[in-house]
């Protein structure tokens, strides 16, 4: 899919951070992006040929997900919505607290990638689920996030498989993005993690190497799409070099 003009993408979670990169850097390259969020967001106008359409919808609820791929067919979906997680000790998370990122990040991903496969997305189609460098590291101050992450990759993998089973030419990727401080969520763990280490935030940052951004993001997604299927694997992480591949 080298030439994304005139092509249709989804991006779910468009309205702030890694997200709005991701949506804004498609439609840069010429696709008519449906930006699917809770809130309105602003978007400047391409100059690459492409468009922004606005979707306001709560993206975890079940009958969004199939209403969505049935109005707009897209050949592209990006999956990047979730909840920030509650920063604090095991300790001193309650069930709700905890289970927040399963009742929203995990939901998600469940419906859309069930309505991709029932659908089904057309032949060609790429399906991109925003996961967290946190599904392999772990992230002990996030309650469950980091468990509901690495679900958003297992289950990831398990639509590609039932996708090859029922002879469906849909690509279905996981991408880990590194703690980035230009998002609300990473600045917050950012803030969290440096204090459990006894650094600033500066120091705690530095060690992380080049700093992710929501142009960075973006600039990956749209290589990954317009790389040959067959070579594409089935988990990546991004940090602020790009993508690796994940064994």
């Amino acid at each position: 899919m080298s030439d994304l003009s005139g092509k249709t993408t989804i991006v779910v979670g468009a309205s702030r951070g890694l997200g709005h990169g991701i949506a804004t850097a498609f439609a840069e390259a010429g696709s008519r992006v449906v930006a699917v969020s809770r809130t309105a967001a602003p978007f400047a106008e391409p100059a690459g040929g492409g468009s922004t359409v606005p979707e306001l919808a709560d993206a975890a609820d079940p009958t969004v997900a199939g209403s969505l791929l049935d109005r707009y067919r897209p050949e592209v979906v990006v999956l990047a919505a979730g909840a920030s997680p509650h920063m604090r000790p095991l300790q001193h998370q309650t069930w709700e607290t905890f289970s927040v990122n399963w009742q929203t990040d995990v939901r998600i991903a469940f419906h859309w990638l069930r309505e991709a496969l029932l659908t089904p997305l057309r032949p060609g189609s790429r399906v991109i689920v925003v996961s967290s460098g946190a599904a392999v590291a772990g992230s002990p101050l996030s309650g469950g996030y980091a468990g509901a992450k690495a679900t958003q990759r297992f289950i990831t993998g398990y639509a590609q498989d039932e996708a090859k089973r029922a002879g469906l030419d849909i690509t279905f990727s996981a991408v880990l993005p590194r703690i980035t401080p230009v998002t609300e969520l990473g600045r917050s763990a950012a803030r969290a993690y440096a204090a459990r280490d006894g650094r600033s935030e500066e120091e705690y940052l530095k060690q992380m190497g080049p700093l992710l951004t929501p142009e960075i993001a973006g600039s990956a997604m749209v290589e990954l799409v317009r790389t040959e299927a067959t070579a594409v694997a089935p988990g990546y992480l991004l940090t602020g070099a790009g993508l690796k591949k994940l064994p």
